[in-house]
């Protein structure tokens, strides 16, 4: 079967719960979408209130106090927000890839091993049996491994142990000074090897979100080799369905998934930064028209706000006194800024509450964009 290029912007839409907000609750939400990018606090709360009818962001509040959404360190190791059902098939599927990048080199030239990283893992999940502040975590290494080592020690262990980040209060749950509590788990992976079920589970969750995807999106979603994906795959022949995609790339889905056609409208939508959904291929074409990725995903990593409109990345936007500034890189029809202008008031309306100026600290990347058409959406 083929799929057309509009036919899997559509298909990522729908089941992002983009093409139309529904009526969820938040741990439900987070489960449909597999995960939200976490690395700013505020970016889940407008993941969800871009797909979710009648938004209350305390919703999310209590599914991160109660735990049943966790936020760690996980796919692309970045911090996600996932349910607490899957994360630990997740972190056993980013085993290897946690272990080659934080036991590595920084760790060894402190003077560390790999097999002493991992030796440490269950004596700080012990410690972590309550949330402990960073201060509290490199006090602790440093009474074991001295001054010299504790900071390479943390850098690389907050990352590859499994540890949440504990809720430290308003306005979204997390502050910018984490503090972490261990992970209940079964069982704690260590060394490099793969662990083929964990990563069957996200490959198979991936593509429940994101399909259809090729071994490469999978892979870049994850940040794991492809080889590992298309073992993965390999492993769940009968339990994924095959089409072919625009160039005759081969992409894969889950049989019988949602596609919705290809002339489906696509509301706007005002982006949190670090949506997922602008992270989550190889070909991010998908969503990002190639002469805007530069614009959008800044080569230290930052990937701005952005406008939404017909499925597509059209500009980006920031709080501002008075609403939403939005930068369109391409003229907008009529209607087109008339359902920006909505969100804007919407948008504005849940910042109000929290952190009208959210994002204000990268408002520097404004003064470097291209010329586009600026307009302030009252809020």
């Amino acid at each position: 079967m083929k799929i057309t290029a509009r036919e899997l912007n559509r298909a990522t839409l729908g089941r992002q719960l983009l093409l139309e907000r529904e009526r969820l609750s938040a741990s439900d939400a987070t489960r449909r979408v597999v995960a939200l990018q976490a690395q700013h606090p505020a970016s889940p709360y407008l993941a969800l209130w871009n797909r979710l009818a009648d938004f209350d962001p305390r919703d999310l509040d209590t599914a991160f106090a109660g735990s049943s959404l966790v936020k760690a360190t996980l796919m692309r190791i970045t911090l996600h927000a996932v349910h607490a059902e899957d994360y630990q098939a997740f972190r056993a599927a980013m085993q290897p890839t946690l272990y080659g990048s934080r036991l590595g080199a920084r760790f060894a030239v402190q003077g560390l091993t790999p097999a002493g990283g991992d030796a440490l893992v269950s004596q700080i999940r012990a410690f972590a049996d309550r949330p402990r502040t960073g201060a509290e975590m490199e006090a602790w290494l440093e009474q074991r491994l001295g001054p010299e080592k504790k900071a390479g020690a943390w850098w690389g262990l907050r990352a590859y142990a499994p540890l949440h980040h504990a809720p430290t209060g308003g306005p979204w749950s997390f502050g910018v000074r984490p503090s972490y509590v261990a992970a209940p788990t079964d069982s704690v992976p260590t060394g490099r090897s793969t662990v083929p079920q964990a990563l069957q589970t996200l490959v198979l969750r991936y593509l429940e979100g994101f399909g259809p995807a090729s071994v490469a999106d999978v892979a870049q979603f994850a940040m794991v080799q492809r080889a590992w994906v298309r073992e993965a795959l390999g492993a769940l022949d009968g339990a994924v369905e095959h089409l072919e995609g625009p160039d005759g790339i081969a992409l894969f889905d889950i049989p019988g998934a949602a596609r919705p056609p290809a002339d489906t409208p696509a509301p706007p939508r005002l982006m949190a930064m670090w949506d997922s959904t602008l992270l989550a291929y190889a070909d991010r074409s998908r969503l990002i028209p190639p002469a805007y990725r530069r614009l959008v995903i800044r080569n230290n990593g930052d990937v701005l706000p952005t406008l939404l409109v017909d499925g597509q990345v059209a500009g980006v936007w920031r709080p501002v006194e008075g609403g939403i500034e939005a930068a369109a890189f391409h003229d907008l029809t009529p209607e087109a800024w008339d359902g920006l202008a909505a969100e804007a008031r919407s948008l504005s309306a849940l910042l109000a509450d929290r952190e009208p100026r959210v994002y204000s600290r990268y408002g520097h990347w404004w003064t470097r964009l291209p010329d586009a058409t600026v307009r302030l959406l009252p809020g």
